[in-house]
């Protein structure tokens, strides 16, 4: 792993821009709390030789795995406390037939997790103890994005086409095995990202041409809030893990932070000069990562909205991704191809302490 970021692979980042102090009783200091000295940190990136990109990574519910898929059919998992080097990777592979663009892992076991391809059209689940695929579902639909219900049980996720469908867990029918099996609900509700919330019993859903969020009880699917959020379309969202805020971000470049109990808007975050990628809280709650798509993440306080730091990145990200328990986020991408330098390669990235 490098922990230098090359000049000459980077764009120029604008610093972030201070807004003014935020109130007294909300800072760090007030709250007893000693904020953590991100600037004492440097970004340790793995470069891969690869024409296509890293398009997403995820923590393992225990944070001792870290994977990342997007430049082949393989899925690389790594041991970041142990090795983050290209060789170090345990891979997993013969349960897509083309490139693998995204994975969830399963939030009640920290060994089961699921791929997905877009090409392929398949949602494959995996146990890590084994390297053959437990079960493979082939889709007429081209799957996007999936998230994981608390329990483990049920499986959202966002077709190519903006539609959402489901997958539950159990025996269907008379069958005697219990395993993943398409949901009856038709796809007919439209998103571009869908996630669930902490207890189960509701989904968030955006849409990228959508101004707002929506939130649906579940299984019903019956509306419940639809504040709205973004101009020009909202494509991520992120829940404090406390239970307190929703983060949405979109391609106007701002962060909103709703207030769960009120479902109102208490803060916007401009920090950003470019569209929104992806948005995750810290384990604690106490911090927010923003991944766009310029060449850096920001991280802001969750409580005033400050921002704390600009990490300079190698390349924008789709992603952002804290550890479950300790100040360390992943992120990943791909470099661009500039005249008369190297070729692109792809990258994923660690930044924080601990690991």
């Amino acid at each position: 792993m490098s922990s230098q970021v090359n000049s000459k692979e980077e764009e120029e980042v604008a610093p972030l821009q201070r807004p003014p102090s935020p109130p007294l009783h909300t800072t760090f200091a007030a709250r007893g709390l000693h904020a953590q000295n991100f600037p004492a940190h440097k970004p340790r990136d793995l470069r891969i030789p690869s024409p296509q990109a890293i398009t997403h990574v995820a923590w393992s519910c225990d944070g001792k795995r870290l994977a990342g898929v997007g430049i082949d059919k393989i899925t690389r998992i790594w041991t970041p406390e142990t090795s983050m080097e290209s060789r170090a990777a345990t891979h997993f592979s013969g349960g897509h037939s083309d490139d693998v663009d995204y994975i969830s892992w399963n939030p009640t076991h920290p060994e089961l997790f699921c791929t997905s391809s877009q090409k392929d059209r398949r949602i494959v689940f995996w146990d890590a103890r084994q390297s053959r695929h437990t079960q493979q579902i082939i889709l007429k639909i081209s799957p996007v994005q999936t998230n994981y219900s608390p329990d483990g049980r049920a499986l959202i996720f966002t077709s190519a086409g903006h539609q959402l469908f489901f997958l539950t867990y159990g025996k269907d029918g008379d069958a005697a095995k219990t395993q993943w099996h398409l949901s009856d609900k038709d796809g007919s509700i439209v998103a571009s990202t869908a996630m669930f919330n902490h207890v189960g019993d509701g989904i968030i859903l955006t849409h990228h041409s959508e101004h707002s969020v929506r939130v649906m009880d579940y299984p019903t699917l019956a509306l419940r809030e639809s504040p709205a959020a973004h101009v020009g379309g909202c494509v991520a969202v992120a829940l404090d893990p406390r239970g307190r805020y929703l983060a949405s971000g979109g391609y106007d470049s701002i962060v909103n932070m709703f207030d769960l109990s009120e479902w109102i808007c208490v803060r916007t975050i401009s920090t950003c000069e470019n569209a929104i990628n992806a948005l995750s809280f810290s384990y604690d709650g106490e911090y927010l990562a923003i991944a766009n798509t310029g060449s850096y993440i920001d991280i802001c306080a969750t409580e005033t909205g400050t921002p704390l730091h600009r990490v300079p990145a190698l390349a924008p990200s789709p992603t952002v991704t804290w550890h479950p328990s300790k100040y360390v986020f992943a992120y990943c991408g791909q470099t661009k191809l500039r005249e008369g330098g190297p070729p692109p390669v792809a990258v994923i990235s660690l930044f924080g302490g601990g690991i």
